[in-house]
Formats: C-alpha cells, sequence, structure tokens
C-alpha cells in the first residue's frame, strides 16, 4: 500500500508516491495537463501501478483559512478523479480522498530549489513535483506521530 500526494494547479499536476512503508515521499513527476479526461487516466493509471490506497490532495487556503477560486478548482477536479476512482473496475479497493492544508508549499519548493542553485527553466519544471513530495512528507510525519 502506499500514498499519493497531488499538488493540482491549472496548468501542471505536482505528483508524489509514498515509499511502501509510508516513511518518505518521492516525486513522480510533474504532470502537464491536456485534458481533464487524460489527466484523471494518467493519475488512475499510477494509483493501479503503485497500488495507491490514499491521496493525499494540496488544498490551496487563503491565508485567513478560507476557501478562495482555485481551491474550489482543486476541489473540483478531485471530485471528479474520486468519481473515476470509485467505477473504475481497475482500482481494487476504494481509494481515500484527504485534503491537505498546502499553504505557501509551492513557495517553499521553490526557495529549496533556489537554494540548491537550481536554474529557472529546471525549476519551472520540477517545482510542482517538489510541492507535491512537500504536502505528502507532510502528511506522512503526522500519521507517523498521530500513531507513536
Amino acid at each position: 500500500m502506499r500514498v499519493m500526494g497531488l499538488d493540482v494547479g491549472d496548468r501542471t499536476i505536482g505528483v508524489a508516491i509514498s515509499d511502501p512503508l509510508l516513511i518518505t515521499a518521492q516525486g513522480k513527476e510533474t504532470l502537464f495537463r491536456e485534458s481533464i479526461k487524460q489527466d484523471i487516466d494518467t493519475l488512475v493509471n499510477w494509483i493501479v501501478e503503485y497500488d495507491v490506497e490514499k491521496v493525499v490532495v494540496g488544498l490551496p487556503l487563503n491565508m485567513n483559512g478560507t476557501l478562495g477560486d482555485q481551491g474550489e478548482k482543486t476541489k473540483a477536479f478531485t471530485q471528479k478523479l474520486e468519481k473515476k476512482l470509485n467505477y473504475s473496475d481497475r482500482v481494487k479497493s476504494k481509494v481515500e480522498i484527504i485534503y491537505w492544508d498546502e499553504r505557501l508549499t509551492t513557495k517553499s519548493a521553490t526557495r529549496a530549489l533556489i537554494e540548491s542553485d537550481m536554474r529557472r527553466e529546471k525549476r519551472k519544471k520540477v517545482v510542482d513535483t517538489v510541492a507535491a513530495v512537500l504536502i505528502l512528507q507532510s502528511y506522512l510525519d503526522r500519521n507517523s506521530a498521530v500513531q507513536k
């Protein structure tokens, strides 16, 4: 069993996958969005391939904790993904969707990439994957601490 982390944006979706022991998050890739159907089909393929049981979706809240336009778009996309998962005969068991506060995650990812001296062109290609890793790792760390 694994957990998938998503950083859903208008043009890209950052994707991360946990290790089987649910200790670390690794970047899968940045999915450059083409159509909702194709994006969801790609994610479902990865969910099946990696035997994902939970999907942690970064929810972009406003600084005051309210849901803004991007948060609404993220929820709408995630609901379509959940519907596809529920009706797919390829998915072995129900996949749980978990929303995770992602405030400032992309800024943290960008800062980490800048500090590693990564060139701007390369940063643009991987920042969403790094953000997905941060979202997923935060979830895994919190879950691990709760279980102790």
